[in-house]
This record gives structure tokens, sequence and C-alpha cells, in this order.
């Protein structure tokens, strides 16, 4: 088996993982200033300003989904330098628990996306 560089493998993921902390972020900023813009020039135009609000949901949920995706690929990468069965099984655990909630984050903005598109 190859001997990796432990150090440049656990770099690497330290700076995958902070991209995608540097994408969520974004995110979470653009959100609340589209939704500040939106509340301090929204008029008597509710049902607008809800549509609005919807949107800003969904589009933040797509970058929370892309920094949990992106920080499974650094813990993909974290676990190749650290090759114990107990880095494995947390692993493991970290995915499970970031799919499943991609999965339902993803679900809620499915169906975020199908009512805006109603309405």
């Amino acid at each position: 088996m190859l001997d990796y560089p432990h150090g440049l493998l656990h770099n690497l993921s330290v700076i995958v993982a902070m991209t995608a902390l540097a994408i969520m972020v974004y995110g979470v900023i653009l959100a609340v200033a589209k939704l500040i813009y939106s509340e301090t020039h929204r008029g008597k135009k509710r049902l607008l300003c809800y549509n609005e609000r919807e949107d800003l949901r969904v589009n933040l949920g797509s970058y929370i989904l892309l920094g949990l995706e992106i920080l499974i690929v650094a813990d993909v990468i974290e676990s190749i330098s650290n090759r114990s069965y107990e880095d494995l099984i947390l692993l493991g655990g970290i995915v499970l628990i970031r799919t499943i909630m991609g999965y339902f984050l993803d679900k809620e903005l499915t169906s975020h996306k199908t009512h805006i598109l109603k309405h």
C-alpha cells in the first residue's frame, strides 16, 4: 500500500473544510443581505415578500447542501490520512449524519421550489 504524506493530506482536508465553511458563510451573508433589502423595500406587498423569503430559504439551503457535500469530501481525505478503525467508524457516522441532513434538506427545498413555482 502507498505511504501517503499524512501532513499534506491533513492540510488538504483542512483547506477543503474551510472552503465548505466559506461557502456556507457566504450563503448566509447573501441571504441576510437580500432579506434586509427585501424587508426595507417591500412596501405593502405581503405575498410577494413571502415568496421572496421562501426563495431566500431555497437559495440558502442550496449553499448549506453544497457545504455539507464538500465537508464529506474533507472527511474522506482526512480518513485516508488516518487509517484506523476508529477514524473509519467516525467517518461513517459523520457521512451518514450529513447524508441524512442533506437528503431531508434537499427534500424540503424541492417542496419549496415547487410551491414557489405554483404561485
